[in-house]
């Protein structure tokens, strides 16, 4: 399904020349201009209800678009409206939200949007250009890293009328219009004489359906719906926004999370432990009918999650050391004594996807794509990189010989049972801990077992979620537990994972440091295509340098989301591609 939708989105018609209901990445969106609903959702669910959902941690910002505090994500999510609205169902389609309509210039050289002249904040005022245009200048200058890059690929931003402005590219780019739609509208005059860079809980306002009501900072935070909402009547609205209100439950430790879950504080859980799903659920509101299970099955990469090194920091610069923590991370043994073993292990960036790099030496073009490069790819790039397989006993002693020998040609030899460079220096590091992250503590330390017998000391710290946030953004770790969701749509985001100015940037999302001229030329290869084939190629060779890369210790992943919820709650018979997604739950989920 996913190869045929993407096939599908790339190849279809010309590019857009005059005023749309929506945008494609290529052709036209699968939706005509006339559709009722998104596929996913029920026009005729019910309004009402409620649901409680629970997130760890806590929150000191109720702005989640700037590099400073701890914002709640489902800010983002629950507040504010774009130009455009994705559909989980393609992966690469746009459709009208804020706006009306959308047009591109013949090369997508630049993107018009006209704003719905019934579009109103929630406190009703009216959505106008003048909103948006300070809300992009703002964003692109004063926010997150994160839109900093595609704000620099802006040549200027202006009004066309009184409802439509104009943005204009200055770097070829097809994915611009569609990143654009997505921006976040703020209301400007909330903004005035405020330095919308410095953390604030005032809760800001948006256009959605869900304004911020009641909140407590670390402890929850409260959406209601809004009954004047302007765009309930919108079809890309059916059968969305059906519950009255949103709850967020915050609690410092997973486990009195999912006890929280279990005595009907919360009413949806997300497992992630195939060993749980089966053996931890015979309690007294599940054997009462209560609380029902569900596995939501999905087409979406598995991204990557596990523990990424910081080859800033000289231990971890050679390509040598990373493939020996990767031999001496019991891969097999880990997974069979958090899980039992029966979830799959993620097998690169992309696995389970049409996007994913194939086994063995590159072919075609995704070995002309990487040629150029091919003195600096890590060996296995070109010719092939698997994961390591340990044997599956508890001391793996294969692959423990195998890294002794790979450190050794790095330079680390054993002393008086301790490994020691050249100088004397020991090999030494710290793993750094989110407080609450009880089974990610367990897998560290048969890690660390493994490590010793190696001669490697390995410090362990655990700190807040306040701490960790600021020294994340700092890239102020050794190692430490990192997790990437990755798209079947990947685009311009990837460069701020992947590229070589994010790794010198506080706050971006390249933790590793990687500085990898292959991987951004395969990331403009993606973005500057109009060729199905040619993009697959891009990121099947990016999937490659990635991996080879050697930058992350991968755990495993799911084939499908494991869902325990409250009975009272429903979704609709579809599921959309992405399965349980951002914009699925509690998106087009109602109560009866």
């Amino acid at each position: 399904m996913a190869a045929g939708l993407l096939a599908a989105g790339l190849a279809a018609g010309p590019t857009l020349a005059e005023p749309q209901h929506g945008i494609a990445m290529y052709g036209a969106p699968a939706l005509p201009p006339d559709f009722v609903s998104l596929p996913y959702a029920d026009p005729d669910a019910p309004k009402g209800g409620q649901i409680v959902l629970a997130e760890q941690g806590g929150f000191d910002s109720l702005n989640p678009h700037i590099l400073k505090g701890r914002a709640p994500w489902a800010v983002t999510t629950h507040v504010f409206e774009s130009m455009l609205g994705r559909s989980y169902d393609e992966p690469f389609s746009l459709y009208g939200l804020l706006a009306e309509t959308v047009e591109t210039g013949p090369n997508r050289e630049w993107v018009e949007f006209t704003i719905r002249p019934e579009a109103r904040f929630s406190d009703g005022s009216p959505v106008t250009v003048e909103d948006a245009i300070w809300s992009y200048e703002t964003l692109g200058t004063e926010g997150h890293p994160r839109f900093l890059g595609s704000w620099q690929k802006v040549e200027k931003i202006e009004a066309t009328g009184p409802r439509s402005f104009r943005i204009t590219f200055n770097t070829p780019d097809r994915e611009l219009p569609l990143i654009m739609g997505l921006r976040p509208i703020f209301k400007k005059a909330q903004w005035e004489g405020k330095d919308f860079a410095q953390s604030s809980l005032i809760p800001p306002i948006g256009s959605s359906a869900y304004p911020i009501a009641e909140f407590e900072p670390g402890r929850f935070i409260n959406f209601r719906r809004n009954p004047d909402y302007w765009g309930k009547d919108l079809p890309f609205n059916a059968g969305r926004n059906n519950l009255d209100l949103i709850r967020y439950e915050y609690f410092a430790d997973a486990g009195v999370m999912f006890e929280a879950f279990k005595a009907g504080a919360v009413s949806l859980y997300r497992e992630g432990n195939a060993a749980r799903w089966q053996d931890s659920y015979d309690f007294p509101l599940m054997r009462e009918g209560k609380v029902v299970k569900a596995e939501i099955a999905h087409e979406r990469p598995s991204g990557i999650t596990g523990l990424v090194m910081n080859t800033r920091r000289d231990l971890f610069a050679d390509w040598r050391v990373r493939e020996a923590m990767l031999l001496a991370f019991n891969y097999e043994f880990i997974a069979q004594t958090q899980n039992g073993g029966s979830d799959p292990r993620i097998c690169s960036y992309f696995c389970n996807s049409v996007l994913a790099m194939r086994p063995g030496p590159a072919e075609g073009r995704v070995k002309d794509l990487l040629t150029p490069f091919a003195e600096d790819l890590p060996p296995g790039t070109l010719e092939g990189y698997a994961l390591p397989e340990g044997d599956g006993t508890a001391r793996n002693r294969r692959n423990i010989a195998k890294a002794a020998a790979l450190l050794e040609e790095a330079g680390w030899t054993p002393k008086d049972g301790r490994l020691v460079n050249a100088s004397g220096q020991p090999f030494a590091f710290e793993i750094l801990m989110l407080q609450g992250a009880t089974e990610y503590q367990s897998v560290v330390n048969i890690f660390a077992q493994a490590l010793d017998r190696l001669g490697i000391a390995v410090r362990t710290t655990t700190i807040d979620p306040a701490q960790y946030n600021e020294r994340t953004n700092r890239f102020d770790f050794d190692m430490t537990f990192y997790t990437r969701a990755l798209s079947l749509s990947p685009g311009n985001e990837q460069m701020l994972y992947w590229g070589s100015e994010a790794a010198d940037t506080p706050g971006s999302r390249n933790w590793m440091g990687m500085k990898s001229p292959a991987a951004e030329a395969m990331i403009a290869a993606m973005l500057e295509t109009a060729d199905p084939e040619e993009f697959q190629a891009a990121v099947r060779a990016l999937d490659r340098v990635l991996t080879a890369g050697r930058y992350v210790i991968p755990l495993w992943y799911s084939q499908v989301s494991r869902l325990a919820h409250d009975a009272s709650l429903h979704y609709p018979a579809h599921v959309p591609l992405y399965g349980d997604w951002p914009g699925w739950a509690p998106d087009v989920w109602w109560s009866e």
